[in-house]
């Protein structure tokens, strides 16, 4: 009776701590499940976030990219036809900021937007709109460098929030990997637990519980091992069956969440292998298709892939996985026609097939990627947003190579130009030179013996004389050109000691008769300076800058011509009192043919070669010249080049020669 009595009392015993020991395996399955759940749906979240904001935040690039790309066209070409994109892009990029703005990551992601977004507006109304609005096109080098470098910012800006946002994503998986691994450490010590209060129970129940308990034991090693096919069978006690009821769901849902996550990995694994593809240099655009579309399908395990793009007009690139696989079928392209890029659609007719209709622009035809997975024919939203995402990307990456073939194109053809206006000025050159040799030949003929030979009238001689004045300044005008056209190929005298100081007071005299016509107070100061160069190219340097500061300057006014050494740069300043230049033209002055906006309105005389022809030789002998200028009150010219040991010349005080 009492071993009996014992037995009973060690049976509820037993079966209480195996009901308590149930429960705890219970609660320690259902919180595992719960707190897994918990962190997938936090990390998707995370994921989702992460993913909006750089999306959003190319496109605020790709966008602007595409507007800056338009305005430049417009800019250099004056066709309207670039607004199309200036303004589509300008309003997608203002449209994906504001998404940006609504849901930032964090406060620094928040910031760093609010510096792209001022980089934008910068760049907007510091250069496009003024381009735009000024309706035509706009050859003006500075205010072009000037559109670079503002949108040089907005791409710093661009890449700062990407930066961040990479940033913000690894903290996040830091964090979230930490929280796993607690997890993963606190679950394990309740197992453990478990499993000890198992063998105890194993050990009073002896062989009615170890059997079954040593089978459980296994199968939690085999899925703990990673083999997630292992099942527990059912056996023992009632309680037992359960909890080994209980082992297969868990295992077949770890196994299934599992199998999700590597899925979704897998899927992230193609939109990074997709996106490094596309953006491989000097890749066959035709083998990058066949690629990525085996990719597609491999990962989603669809039966059959298509992909059609066009990059050059007329030559769309087709594709499709495997190589034995039927054309696709025309009824299916079609219905992709009438699908807006950036969407997808399953057409009717076909079961299992996705489509994402690709954009195409002027002459490219729009394209498609088609999926056909008949077994399977339902599409998760996951697949529609991968497809979707990897749309964009190709689509992008279309865009930037039909942009950069067209820029190839245009750049072709504006060397083709460059080249022609070569031979243009060489022809017109040479073709001048050889009449105006003959004009200027038998005018002087005629004005022999001051002019009396050939019983000339007055009125004939002024004649004359007009014609060699005019001949004399078209064959300078051609020495000009001819200067400027022949780059670093110029040949010209041997570099030789010049003295610097002489060649200023030549140039000056040469010049006072016409400061003195204007009754300007024309001042020379020079210091003893040495150069080594073309002493006939350094004087007409010198020459052309106090040429150009006599014709604008006012009568009356004032002129100073100043030589000084400093250091070992020889400077010659040319400081006059004349209308001053505007600032918008400061920039270009030094360019060929160009003439200040006041001078033209002056009706001022120049063929805009002269400043020119000062940079072409200062920078043959290895020195700068610079303008400052006020409107109004005058220009500064400042023209440096390295001195040398000045050779048997001794040291003597400054001169000075002027008129008042």
């Amino acid at each position: 009776m009492i071993g009996r009595f014992a037995l009973t009392r060690l049976k509820y015993r037993v079966a209480g701590g195996f009901a308590i020991l149930l429960l705890l395996f219970l609660a320690l399955i259902v919180a595992h499940f719960v707190v897994t759940e918990r962190q997938r749906l936090r990390h998707e979240a995370h994921v989702q976030r992460v993913e909006f904001v750089r999306d959003t935040n190319r496109a605020v690039l790709q966008h602007l990219t595409d507007a800056e790309t338009g305005v430049r066209g417009f800019q250099l070409t004056g066709e309207t036809a670039f607004l199309e994109p200036w303004i589509s892009g300008r309003a997608g990029a203002f449209g994906a900021l504001q998404r940006l703005d609504a849901d930032p990551l964090d406060a620094g992601t928040a910031r760093l937007v609010t510096v792209e977004r001022q980089a934008a507006d910068r760049w907007l109304y510091g250069y496009a709109i003024p381009i735009v609005n000024a309706g035509v096109a706009d050859a003006d080098a500075a205010r072009a460098a000037r559109g670079k470098d503002l949108f040089d910012h907005i791409r710093t800006a661009n890449a700062d929030v990407l930066a961040a946002v990479e940033d913000y994503e690894q903290r996040v998986g830091r964090r979230e990997r930490t929280g796993a691994q607690l997890a993963a450490l606190l679950f394990a010590g309740l197992a453990a637990l478990v499993v000890a209060a198992g063998a105890g129970l194993a050990m009073l129940h002896q062989r009615h519980l170890l059997l079954p308990l040593e089978h459980l034991r296994l199968t939690l090693r085999r899925l703990a091992d990673g083999d997630l096919s292992a099942r527990a069978v059912p056996a023992g006690p009632g309680e037992l069956r359960a909890v080994a009821g209980t082992l297969n769901d868990l295992a077949a849902e770890t196994e299934r969440l599992i199998t999700a996550e590597q899925a979704r990995v897998a899927r992230a694994e193609l939109r990074q292998a997709v996106t490094a593809l596309l953006q491989e240099e000097n890749s066959d655009p035709a083998a990058v298709g066949r690629r990525f579309t085996g990719m597609l399908a491999t990962t989603l395990d669809a039966d059959a892939a298509y992909s059609r793009i066009t990059i050059r007009a007329g030559e769309p690139i087709e594709a499709h996985w495997p190589e034995h696989a039927p054309p696709l079928d025309p009824a299916i392209a079609e219905q992709a026609r009438s699908c807006a890029p950036g969407s997808s659609l399953e057409p009717a007719g076909a079961p299992g097939a996705l489509v994402i209709p690709l954009s195409g622009d002027a002459g490219c035809a729009p394209g498609l990627i088609c999926l056909l997975r008949p077994a399977r024919p339902e599409w998760s939203p996951e697949e529609r947003r991968l497809l979707i995402g990897l749309g964009r990307e190709i689509d992008h990456a279309a865009r930037q190579e039909r942009l950069r073939l067209r820029q190839e194109r245009l750049i072709n053809e504006l060397r083709m130009l460059d080249e022609q206006k070569d031979v243009f000025v060489a022809t017109v050159t040479h073709e001048l030179r050889t009449p105006l040799t003959s004009i200027l030949g038998y005018s002087e003929m005629l004005v022999e013996d001051d002019g009396h030979a050939a019983g000339l009238s007055p009125v004939q001689r002024r004649g004359i004389e007009a014609i060699r004045r005019n001949a004399h300044r078209l064959r300078d005008t051609v020495a000009d050109l001819l200067l400027l056209d022949g780059g670093g190929e110029r040949t010209g005298a041997e570099a030789v000691p010049v003295d610097l100081a002489r060649l200023a007071g030549e140039a000056h005299a040469a010049l006072r008769t016409a400061a003195l016509a204007k009754d300007l107070v024309y001042e020379l100061v020079t210091e003893p300076a040495w150069v080594r160069g073309d002493a006939v190219q350094l004087e007409r340097a010198v020459h052309n800058l106090l040429d150009n500061a006599i014709k604008f300057t006012r009568p009356g006014g004032r002129l100073e011509c100043r030589l000084t050494a400093t250091g070992d740069r020889a400077v010659v300043t040319v400081t006059d009192t004349g209308i001053g230049i505007p600032a918008d033209d400061l920039p270009g002055l030094f360019t060929p043919f160009h003439r200040a906006a006041n001078a033209m309105d002056q009706a001022v005389q120049g063929n805009g070669l002269g400043l020119a022809i000062v940079r072409t030789i200062v920078n043959d002998h290895g020195g700068t010249v610079t303008a400052r200028s006020e409107l109004g009150r005058g220009s500064t010219f400042t023209m440096t080049l390295p001195l040398i040991r000045a050779q048997a010349q001794s040291v003597a005080a400054p001169s000075r020669s002027g008129h008042a």
